[in-house]
């Protein structure tokens, strides 16, 4: 598999390492394919739908073979000796979830102040089916006013790609209802779809 050029607004891993080696030798050899990414210096992925714990590892993979640099928030517990250099090798910040303000709050800012960053967070936050998407990735877009950007792992296919990106209007549950539509056609590797329960049993309704 032939990895996507890197658009040159996103953000870009420096230099060369091994592990990026590593990573770039594993994608060209899995079969997966990587559509091409928006060019796009700031924003919040969606990585949906997710049922495996294959999932993160097949795109951080996949973002390090083609040079990309992204993050992800991980809870602190994970980022102790000697996992975190690990960790924060592959994009990982620290987060402690007492509250969703105060990582909502967090992650804005740290949006806001960067000048390049993309920020990937699973909506579904466990790989069981649930009733509805948890919102704080809507919530640090609109405050930090960055576009959200829905990515998917279409195991079927073996295909990670994005929609179009999508600036938070201001009405969150018509902005999720998007996103939803977007994502109906894709599906986990265990055959989940990336949509709420209450979603799916309403399919053909809305």
């Amino acid at each position: 598999m032939k990895l996507p050029p890197l658009p040159d607004t996103v953000p870009a891993i420096a230099g060369k390492s091994w592990l990026r080696f590593l990573s770039k030798k594993a994608s060209e050899h899995s079969g997966w394919q990587v559509e091409a990414l928006p060019n796009v210096p700031k924003a919040v992925v969606i990585a949906a739908p997710h049922s495996s714990n294959w999932d993160g590892l097949i795109g951080v993979v996949a973002a390090f073979g083609i040079g990309l640099r992204i993050n992800w928030m991980g809870k602190h517990q994970l980022f102790r000796w000697p996992l975190a250099p690990i960790m924060r090798a592959f994009g990982g910040i620290s987060t402690v979830r007492d509250s969703a303000h105060g990582v909502v709050d967090q992650f804005s800012e740290k949006m806001r102040d960067a000048d390049k960053m993309w920020l990937v967070v699973a909506p579904e936050g466990t790989r069981k089916k649930v009733a509805k998407w948890r919102t704080g990735f809507w919530h640090i877009a609109s405050r930090a006013g960055v576009p959200i950007i829905p990515g998917f792992l279409h195991y079927p296919e073996k295909k990670i790609g994005f929609g179009p990106p999508m600036m938070p209007s201001g009405n969150m549950e018509a902005d999720l209802q998007k996103l939803y539509d977007f994502y109906r056609p894709f599906r986990g590797k265990n055959g989940k779809i990336g949509l709420p329960s209450s979603i799916i049993e309403n399919v053909g309704k809305i």
